[in-house]
């Protein structure tokens, strides 16, 4: 008897596996025992309860009353038992919903070809992105969390603001206009389109990134020539459509260069701008987000 006691969770499992199969050799079979062991198991159970929880006929087993309300409680122990432990055993995935507001650039070029791995990985996390305005308002609270492009000497130590990613500005055209220039020689620039991003931060001047990559990069040309656009992804479209030669983010180029749609005799200059990250709440869904925008940003160096 002492056996028994010693061992009733194990004895009980066994009980549970021959009342579903009703057979002795089949639980044997699912235990990988012999059913000798079963049966002795079973007789000795029965013999610590004092009552048969099994008739035995030629065909096999069945329930008795006794062991048939024995089974209910026996089976769902069982299982909730089970199900604790994997509970235990896993890490429990985050959900809930994040309320996501950004640029439409930033969105269409760099996050949405992206979110598909994030899904895989977090399937019950909802994220509900805004990117309904070339300029986002970081102040509105009704989101969680705010992705805008912006100076870096204008960010202000909060708590709530830190750098994303640094941005690099890249001046990019087609194929096709590419090869109609000598991009080495100064008149060039005096001949060329130039797609502008007028606004791609709150006051900023229209013609601002060309002017600062003329500057830096010693060039004599009228920064305020050519067509202007309230989003740099249409800049870009407009490059890839032949239009003109487009100042880009390197961060939004993604697939247009390494398919060869977008192409640049120039290296990328440093934009002393970047994308910042504003949280205003915080949750177990909100910081797994974040902690995969990092890895993503870390993971995969920009194209160059």
């Amino acid at each position: 008897m002492s056996v028994i006691k010693g061992n009733l969770l194990a004895v009980l499992a066994t009980f549970d596996v021959a009342a579903r199969t009703t057979s002795f050799t089949g639980a044997a079979s699912r235990l990988h025992i012999t059913t000798g062991a079963v049966s002795q198991q079973i007789r000795q159970l029965e013999q610590q309860l004092g009552f048969p929880v099994f008739q035995r006929h030629a065909r096999g087993i069945i329930l008795t009353e006794q062991g048939q309300r024995l089974h209910q409680v026996v089976s769902r122990s069982l299982t909730d038992i089970a199900e604790v432990i994997r509970e235990l055993q896993t890490d429990p995935q985050p959900e809930g919903e994040i309320r996501l507001r950004l640029t439409p650039s930033f969105a269409f070029k760099w996050l949405v070809p992206r979110l598909h791995d994030f899904y895989q990985h977090y399937p019950d996390i909802n994220i509900q992105t805004y990117a309904d305005g070339a300029l986002v308002d970081s102040r509105d609270t009704d989101c969680d969390l705010v992705i805008d492009y912006r100076r870096d000497d204008e960010i202000k130590d909060d708590g709530k603001t830190s750098l994303l990613m640094a941005e690099s500005l890249l001046p990019v055209m087609s194929p096709d206009y590419q090869a109609k220039f000598d991009w080495l020689h100064p008149q060039a620039w005096h001949q060329v389109t130039l797609l502008h991003d007028a606004m791609p931060w709150r006051q900023a001047e229209r013609d601002t990134e060309w002017r600062y990559w003329f500057n830096s990069m010693h060039i004599q040309a009228d920064s305020r020539r050519g067509h202007f656009f309230n989003r740099t992804d249409m800049a870009m479209a407009a490059a890839e459509a032949g239009l003109g030669v487009a100042m880009a983010r390197q961060a939004l180029i993604g697939d247009d260069v390494n398919k060869g749609r977008l192409v640049s005799p120039f290296a990328p200059l440093q934009a002393n701008a970047g994308y910042y990250l504003i949280s205003h709440r915080h949750s177990a869904a909100i910081d797994c987000f974040v902690q995969w925008l990092r890895a993503q940003i870390d993971s995969v160096p920009l194209e160059h």
